[in-house]
């Protein structure tokens, strides 16, 4: 099959062209690596995203650079012609090296460095590697499950409150507080924003989703939305009469927007009619988000986190959350919305009560 160029590659569906554009720049890394990799990521295909194959790529590069830079006998040999035994001499001292090494390593002229967060990224990349050769009977042993993951300290899940929302909505409807210069734009853009913003914190979809949407991924008749999901499989997302309201509003600004060529089917179009960029929607959030609370830093994904806290309080379904998150193991859910739970179950103390005031007899 002929390789698409980039002008077919805009008529793709936007989800489907990122996939494509990835596989692409992944097949242009794998280039220079070691050649039993292919055979690696054959095997991976299926059960991997796009996007999870080219992040394992950058990182597996990162693994074949340090094994080269720390073996002399690799030192002047490419990477792309390491013999497969190269696996087979690594130990469990190599990979712990390996993490010291993404502590701070320098790279044509530029120093690098990762936090335990990086490093377990990094590490897992490669125990992905010698998994698979491991179960495909082409190695002894796996020594890269020897080497724990480094510990990665939880983050506070920072959400904004229900008064925090309402001000950024107000904010973005209204321009109230925005510089001179944002001023000059928001009259063309208010409608699109109060919209855009209406559906990321009443869908609680992620920001790729977001701007992957397409005019007909939306069915007003059963509210809900078609996105493409992380890992590549499409859902159904229903939305209430907020979101509603905004889309309606704001496709009918849309309708009298002529789109560049080749964006004819986004939702979100930018001031250049082109489709909305995951960067443009980060930055505006950042821009309406600052003006309602100047402590917490708000991005898309927070929007997406105050989202699941606001379902979760309201029915306590952990599965349901999980579902409508899109995320395909609850225990992910539950990591995130622990401290919600916890507030649940202190709320519980006093609900049952053993020596509660007596009930009024009855008559039989």
């Amino acid at each position: 099959m002929a390789v698409k160029k980039h002008e077919e590659i805009r008529t793709e569906k936007y989800a489907r062209a990122q996939d494509i554009r990835s596989t692409q720049k992944m097949r242009e890394i794998l280039d220079g690596l070691p050649r039993f990799c292919r055979q690696y990521f054959r095997g991976i295909e299926g059960t991997t995203g796009a996007r999870t194959r080219l992040a394992y790529a950058y990182d597996l590069r990162v693994f074949f650079e340090f094994l080269r830079n720390e073996n002399s006998t690799l030192r002047d040999t490419p990477l792309r012609d390491f013999p497969f035994s190269v696996l087979e001499q690594i130990g469990k001292e190599d990979i712990e090296e390996f993490l010291e090494y993404l502590s701070c390593y320098e790279k044509d002229g530029q120093v690098f460095t990762n936090d335990a967060r990086g490093k377990a990224r990094k590490l897992s990349a490669v125990r992905s590697l010698f998994k698979y050769f491991y179960t495909s009977e082409m190695l002894d042993k796996d020594v890269t499950a020897l080497v724990p993951l480094p510990k990665l300290h939880e983050k506070p899940i920072i959400r904004m409150d229900s008064e925090e929302v309402a001000r950024m909505l107000d904010k973005a409807e209204t321009g109230a507080d925005l510089t001179r210069n944002q001023l000059r734009f928001h009259d063309k853009t208010k409608v699109r924003d109060v919209a855009l913003l209406t559906l990321l914190l009443g869908t609680g979809i992620r920001v790729s989703e977001c701007v992957g949407l397409d005019l007909d991924d939306i069915d007003f008749k059963d509210k809900g939305l078609r996105v493409h999901r992380k890992g590549g499989y499409e859902s159904i997302v229903y939305f209430g009469d907020e979101v509603e309201e905004a889309l309606r509003e704001y496709l009918e600004e849309r309708a009298r927007i002529l789109p560049r060529e080749g964006h004819e089917r986004a939702l979100f179009l930018s001031l250049q009619n082109r489709r909305i960029t995951v960067r443009a929607v980060e930055n505006l959030v950042k821009k309406y988000a600052g003006l309602a609370t100047a402590l917490k830093k708000i991005t898309p994904h927070k929007l997406r986190s105050t989202y699941g806290t606001s379902l979760y309080r309201a029915t306590g379904d952990i599965y349901l959350v999980a579902d409508v998150l899109g995320h395909k193991d609850v225990n992910t859910t539950r990591k995130h919305y622990a401290a919600v739970e916890e507030d649940r179950r202190r709320s519980a103390r006093n609900i049952v009560q053993l020596r509660g005031p007596a009930e009024e007899d009855t008559p039989t």
